[in-house]
């Protein structure tokens, strides 16, 4: 198998555990609303472009909340993670970017949904795995900080750091470098908007602190 399949069963998984009104990470929405969140991005087009398109997000939102409204019992929710765990067949346009797309976001997820109700131990995540998910934030992450003004370096927990982006306006900028610290997992968590539930340590200029947590809060 590959990551995006071993992490869509991961996220699955996690939504079995959990009741279909179970509190999530994303603001708003219970399991049963990211359990169709991730059912219809892959088989909508309406919602898989309101995720990119802003014009269409409220749409993709009122889809997303009516097929969560038809998950509100044990079995009708059970079939919605069912669906979840159901890859798209290969010919589907989803399948071709899956491991670049699906891996990072079923991981995200899952942790949406096994942090939402409050504090929980990290997974032990398999060391490919986490060479995977290094190599999509070096490659993405910048993707994540466009509103972010300062310079961010990722520094894993080994050791290992990555210098992610430099400040707008370069060295004559009002704006310096932050180093963000944590497992791989966590910057993950802390890059998608996660910060709040990842654990990870920001130092820098106070300046330079306040200004990205004004983009990406951190706890």
């Amino acid at each position: 198998m590959t990551w995006h399949e071993i992490e869509r069963e991961q996220l699955a998984q996690a939504l079995r555990d959990v009741t279909p009104d179970a509190p999530t990470l994303c603001e708003g929405w219970q399991a049963r609303h990211l359990a169709a969140h991730v059912v219809l991005r892959e088989r909508n087009a309406l919602v898989g472009a309101g995720i990119a398109v802003p014009a269409l997000a409220a749409l993709a939102e009122s889809r997303i909340a009516a097929l969560a409204d038809q998950a509100t019992t044990e079995g009708t929710y059970r079939d919605l993670v069912a669906r979840v765990a159901d890859r798209p067949a290969a010919w589907h346009p989803a399948a071709w970017v899956a491991e670049a797309t699906d891996m990072i976001e079923f991981f995200v997820h899952t942790e949406d949904v096994r942090r939402g109700a409050g504090p929980v131990a990290a997974r032990e995540l398999d060391p490919e795995l986490v060479e995977a998910l290094w190599g999509q934030l070096k490659r993405s992450g910048t993707l994540r900080l466009r509103k972010v003004p300062v310079g961010v370096v990722l520094v894993r927990t080994d050791g290992v750091r990555h210098h992610l982006r430099s400040p707008k306006g370069g060295r004559s900028g009002e704006h310096g470098t932050v180093v963000v610290r944590g497992d791989v997992g966590e910057l993950a968590l802390y890059l998608f908007g996660r910060g709040a539930a990842a654990d990870v340590e920001i130092d820098g200029d106070r300046s330079d602190v306040t200004a990205i947590e004004k983009v990406l809060p951190s706890r």
